[in-house]
């Protein structure tokens, strides 16, 4: 119905939160639907076609210029025909709160989720967790989560401190420990960076028959930035839509990392912690082929000196 409306490829950059909050309930009331959930939390709907694709994202996450300021299921109805429903908090809550129980109540009340043919759920990091732990709500939904935590009730991963504010929250209640969640969903797709031992940790803790894991490599925390810089979240998000991504179909969407500057400097960064000098040279040499890269060049340039101080021995420049 809202495919072709303009409205929703509106960029949204340069604004504060208020005023980017109020353009977004102005143009989901336009075109849809936008409702407060109490002080921390709001959502927006637009109903598009048969796909309901949810989304978990903090309102600064949005409002970063990688999709224009704008939510990022947006996108997705104006592309893909599918209708949205964001979910957004206000900072990290992990969308523990009544308020957002009361939500998701609502929604199972009103029979929401059976009027869509297929439902995906979608978040990274704290909205990794909120979508794996609310598609409960849609048994037979697909997931695809980036680096979720699993939990963060201290007695269950008090090993994870690196989010001191979210120990106030409650994970026992409802909702709350998502690999537990996700036992009614069709597909549920995991995706983490191992060099995060702790992200590797969380991930360990989703199993099950309905779910797979795709680890990546030198990319931190934020997958979601990564993915989206390589043009390659809505290929992976296709691929979920279609059927659980293959290890084939998501190593071929991975080869766009040869050209993805943040996955690069970490593997430089690793090979120059392993004092590996030979692959070093051969990285840098290769990167520099392709674009300009001046912490390459710098390092190979302190390479080729070392080699001809008889320091190091570097492959042939060919």
């Amino acid at each position: 119905m809202h495919r072709n409306n303009q409205k929703l490829r509106d960029p949204l950059t340069g604004l504060d939160f208020a005023a980017w909050r109020a353009k977004v309930e102005e143009i989901s009331n336009e075109i849809g639907q936008f409702q407060a959930i109490g002080d921390k939390h709001f959502s927006t709907f637009v109903e598009a076609g048969s796909t309901l694709f949810v989304t978990f994202e903090s309102a600064e996450t949005a409002m970063e210029g990688l999709t224009d300021g704008r939510p990022l299921g947006w996108d997705y109805v104006v592309e893909n025909g599918w209708s949205h429903l964001g979910l957004f908090s206000v900072g990290d809550t992990w969308f523990r709160h009544d308020d957002v129980y009361a939500f998701f109540d609502e929604l199972l009340d009103d029979y929401f989720f059976d009027d869509f043919d297929q439902v995906i759920f979608f978040g990274a990091g704290p909205g990794g967790y909120a979508a794996c732990a609310y598609s409960v709500c849609a048994p037979g939904a697909k997931v695809l989560a980036l680096n979720p935590q699993a939990t963060l009730s201290p007695d269950v991963t008090r090993w994870d401190d690196r989010f001191p504010q979210a120990k106030k929250l409650d994970f026992i209640e409802r909702y709350g420990y998502a690999p537990y969640m996700v036992e009614a969903a069709e597909d549920v797709t995991i995706l983490y960076d191992t060099s995060s031992e702790l992200d590797a940790l969380h991930a360990a803790m989703f199993e099950g028959p309905n779910v797979t894991h795709h680890r990546v490599r030198m990319f931190g925390i934020d997958l979601r930035r990564a993915f989206i810089e390589m043009g390659i979240l809505k290929k992976l998000l296709g691929q979920v839509a279609a059927g659980t991504p293959t290890d084939e179909g998501f190593g071929t969407l991975m080869r766009a990392r040869r050209n993805h500057g943040g996955y690069l400097r970490g593997l430089l960064a690793e090979l120059v912690e392993l004092d590996r000098p030979y692959l070093t040279a051969m990285l840098c040499r290769n990167v520099l082929s392709r674009m300009p890269a001046p912490r390459f060049r710098q390092r190979l340039d302190a390479l080729e000196k070392a080699e001809r101080e008889g320091l190091v021995k570097l492959p042939p420049d060919v």
